[in-house]
């Protein structure tokens, strides 16, 4: 099914004309990025509203990576900051007539989840050195044989059910936003919006609390 026409139609990244996911994720960046500047340039103890807004999401993501990951969780912030920020403008920019979720495309998913999962173990074998690979040894040494195939098809499953599972949903509300547009473009329900924000925030929560799962997994000492 064909995207409607988008509002970045005629300014594409040179050699992504089909691709506009990358060019709506360059759009997000820059204007993530921006609003950063914008708000920390002039921080203050009594805060603007951009300021205030980015402090206390700031000081709600620093505590549940704090709650979910204790002290060793300290070096991610930035990393899982910058994840949860992303993905919900991207998954909000969507509602916008005219705009493109690129987490409507699963390359955009993929690429995230990928480079979750190598970091992962990244962290594990930085963290563990060799003994990393008793994670996928199993408890005792008969079992062996079993859990390595068990473990493997566990950790390559990882990047595909990040992936699939917010691609899925935030394809799927596109395309309900799309023929709703279609059926009753001056009147969209109300009620269809509200869960679209919802499923915005709640995929958001899902990708951030799984890759700090996963990267506490690594930092796990095998039993």
């Amino acid at each position: 099914m064909e995207h409607p026409i988008l509002l970045l139609d005629f300014f594409h990244i040179p050699g992504m004309e089909h691709s506009p996911h990358v060019t709506y994720t360059w759009l997000i960046m820059i204007v993530l990025i921006g609003l950063s500047y914008l708000a920390m340039r002039k921080a203050s103890i009594m805060p603007n509203p951009v300021q205030n807004v980015i402090e206390l999401v700031m000081l709600g993501l620093n505590n549940l990576i704090k709650d979910t990951m204790g002290d060793k969780g300290k070096p991610f912030i930035p990393l899982l900051v910058a994840e949860a920020f992303f993905i919900f403008t991207a998954n909000m920019i969507g509602i916008i007539p005219g705009f493109h979720s690129p987490t409507a495309d699963l390359n955009t998913t993929a690429a995230m989840a990928i480079v979750v999962f190598i970091l992962t173990h990244i962290i594990g074998v930085r963290t563990h050195g060799f003994k990393y690979i008793k994670s996928f040894l199993g408890p005792v040494w008969w079992l062996t044989p079993l859990f390595i195939p068990v473990e493997i098809i566990s950790h390559l499953s990882r990047p595909l059910s990040l992936s699939v599972r917010l691609f899925g949903n935030i394809r799927g509300e596109d395309l309900v936003f799309f023929i709703l547009l279609v059926l009753v473009p001056y009147l969209i329900p109300l009620p269809i919006l509200l869960l679209m924000i919802l499923t915005s925030v709640l995929q958001t929560f899902v990708f951030v609390l799984l890759t700090m799962l996963y990267i506490s997994g690594a930092l796990e000492e095998a039993h």
